[in-house]
């Protein structure tokens, strides 16, 4: 809940912040108005910790650069062409935009930029109420000209001009709609959200790198379910993720089974859970958050109603990983991003093996070695996708995953297990068996390595009468 008093009281230490003084004081000196601008007056007056400060000035951009180039450390122009200059001031980094009235030409989504001549002017092409305040500095005046304040303290997200033009004037709009909403909780006004359910098609013009950033941004809130429902139910999410509304599947009056989509909702949320416990004040890991979210893409297109009434999905999670790097690589995600999620969805079966009768060794040590890097990330994923309401069964698989975890500890403590390397390298061998590099040598190391799984560590004496001996059965 919003408390207006603490709210004002922290826009005046914002105002008095070395950065924001510096600043205020170089502009009035010049002349010059400054405010700051959007989400740090809405993270002030809300309580919430914000990273990025930004401004807005009636100063021109080669006279914002002139201004901060004695009081910073660093200054960079490549937003000079849209009126913004950025800089390190007191050790924090900046940006100062000269006012703006954009006009979009509802193709391309890039603005014509037309600088304004008011504050007033530029807050009301913003994109929602609660980001269109602005803190006049060093006066320390709070200025709302569309109601940002009321809808704080409301907890409501609208635009501040009729959304059908702000959404046609920039369709990315409508995802920054789903994320706020997941971010601050707040609920988004019912005519708001109409019009991002009639706009949907026009997100077609926004590049796949910003579609992506958004969702990115979604699934770094602590709780991204409130955003990924209402892309879901305004058709949105058919526009760049199709797959997950697709794990709505149809439930007949004579195969019963789980909603995948609400499924994995829960396990995206019990995955955030988990990592919050195991990982406490670490930055949130988005691409185990992708993996949750997508982990059963595959279901829809191996579903099959068998004749007894039940239901398969016979090889959905090799289905699956191949559905996810698809579309992540259209949306444009970077390698390893895209080879994490798509492993996570390839192994987030392996474990259920493991509840129905414990592994040997051997099986324990393939599991580590095909996870990888991504252990500790399977883990998690492997956890958070036990979502039965029956408790015996939900003790059950968690005491098998403790005992899973346990061994790997022990293995990993005995054997180093993070290298899971043969004994032998490949020089040693060409020395062993007296052969040249060929492909004779990777047949070896495969069969060694096979050793290493299977036994665990032999020593090298023994490891070199195992190959000698395999050499010469071949």
């Amino acid at each position: 809940m919003l408390n207006m008093a603490e709210g004002i009281a922290r826009l005046g230490a914002l105002a008095e912040s070395r950065v924001v003084s510096t600043l205020a004081d170089a502009f009035a000196a010049a002349g010059r108005d400054l405010a700051v601008v959007g989400g740090p007056v809405r993270d002030a007056l809300l309580g919430r910790t914000t990273n990025d400060l930004d401004f807005t000035t009636d100063a021109r951009p080669d006279e914002i650069l002139a201004i901060v180039t004695p009081i910073s450390s660093v200054q960079w122009d490549v937003g000079r062409a849209f009126g913004t200059i950025g800089a390190k001031v007191a050790g924090e980094q900046v940006e100062i935009t000269t006012y703006r009235a954009d006009s979009y030409d509802g193709v391309t989504r890039k603005p014509t930029v037309e600088f304004g001549d008011t504050l007033e002017g530029d807050l009301v092409r913003r994109d929602f109420t609660v980001n269109a305040m602005a803190l006049r500095v060093p006066a320390k005046t709070l200025v709302d000209p569309t109601g940002g304040v009321e809808d704080l303290l409301a907890g409501t997200l609208r635009t501040p001009t009729d959304p059908e033009v702000s959404f046609g004037d920039d369709p990315l709009r409508m995802l920054r709609a789903a994320r706020f909403a997941a971010q601050l909780g707040f609920e988004v006004a019912p005519d708001t959200v109409a019009a991002m359910a009639r706009l949907r098609s026009s997100l077609s013009i926004v590049s796949p790198e910003r579609v992506q950033g958004e969702l990115v941004r979604l699934l770094a809130a602590d709780d991204p379910v409130r955003g990924i429902r209402m892309l879901v139910e305004t058709g949105l999410m058919e526009e760049f993720l199709p797959e997950v509304p697709a794990l709505r599947l149809e439930v007949d009056e004579h195969h019963h089974h789980k909603d995948v989509y609400e499924h994995s909702l829960t396990v995206l949320r019990q995955a955030i859970e988990l990592e919050h416990a195991r990982h406490p004040g670490a930055a949130p890991d988005v691409p185990l958050r992708l993996a949750a979210l997508l982990h059963d893409i595959g279901k829809p297109a191996t579903r099959r109603l068998e004749s007894g009434g039940g239901v398969t999905f016979y090889h959905h999670d090799v289905k699956g990983a191949r559905m996810a790097r698809k579309r992540l690589n259209a949306l444009r995600f970077d390698a390893a991003t895209t080879t994490t999620v798509t492993r996570l969805i390839e192994l987030h079966l392996r474990f259920f093996g493991y509840a129905e009768g414990a592994w040997t060794d051997s099986a324990v040590r393939r599991y580590v070695r095909d996870a990888g890097d991504e252990l500790e990330r399977l883990h998690i994923l492997t956890r958070a996708d036990v979502t039965t309401r029956n408790a015996r069964k939900a003790r059950r698989l968690a005491s098998a995953y403790d005992d899973i975890e346990r061994r790997i500890d022990e293995l990993a403590e005995a054997e180093e297990l993070g290298a899971m390397r043969p004994e032998l390298d490949g020089n040693r061998i060409q020395e062993v068996l007296g052969i040249s590099p060929g492909r004779e040598v990777g047949e070896a190391y495969r069969f060694l390595l096979d050793l290493r799984l299977d036994e665990g560590v032999v020593g090298e004496e023994e490891a070199e009468r195992r190959l000698l001996a395999w050499w010469a059965s071949r």
